[in-house]
Order: C-alpha cells, then sequence, then structure tokens
C-alpha cells in the first residue's frame, strides 16, 4: 500500500534521507522541467527500477496533478517496495510552491 506526501513533506525528506523520485508524465513534459534529482520512469524502465531499488528505499512518484502517480505507486508498493508514496498535486504543486527545486533539460 502506498501513501501520500505533499510538497513541504517531500521537501523535508529529500532534505533529512535518501529519496528516489520518479516522474511519470512524458518525456517533454520531464524535460521541460521536474524536481531536482527525480528520474523519468515509464514502461521502458520500470523493470530495471523495480530490480535495482531496495525494498526499503523511499520511493516518491510524481505526475501532473497528483492522480496518475497513485496507480502508478500501488504497482510499485504491489511490485514489494515498502515506502512508496504518491505526491499530493503532483508537479504542477511542486513547481508553485519549490521552484527552487525545479530543473530542466531544455
Amino acid at each position: 500500500m502506498f501513501k501520500h506526501i505533499s510538497a513541504n513533506e517531500l521537501k523535508d525528506k529529500i532534505a533529512n534521507e535518501p529519496v528516489k523520485i520518479v516522474d511519470i508524465r512524458d518525456p517533454n513534459s520531464y524535460h521541460s522541467g521536474h524536481i531536482s534529482q527525480a528520474k523519468l520512469l515509464d514502461n521502458s524502465n520500470v523493470g530495471d527500477f523495480i530490480a535495482n531499488t531496495n525494498p526499503d528505499d523511499t520511493v516518491v512518484v510524481c505526475c501532473y496533478h497528483g492522480n496518475s502517480s497513485q496507480g502508478a505507486a500501488q504497482f510499485l508498493a504491489e511490485q514489494g517496495l515498502k515506502n512508496v508514496y504518491s505526491l499530493d498535486g503532483g508537479f504542477e504543486m511542486w513547481k508553485v510552491i519549490h521552484p527552487e527545486l525545479v530543473e530542466s533539460h531544455l
């Protein structure tokens, strides 16, 4: 079962412990801007991500508005990851609250 996390809770968690942030938006959106340290996750690399992630690692799933990330977080939890979160409000909320922690590849 996954948990929910707010943008402020995630910022605190990043400051205090290792966190794997995965972004499930489309590649163009990801490259336009994403949470610092977030990795793009899609059907082509999700298997490798699961295989190379310790079940006890903290994983936060980010999408546009916090809706699609819930299904992805549930999927990751069902694969045996124990500390999975869905970012409430998604990247759209994150970039408003923490614009200093956004990076792009354009």
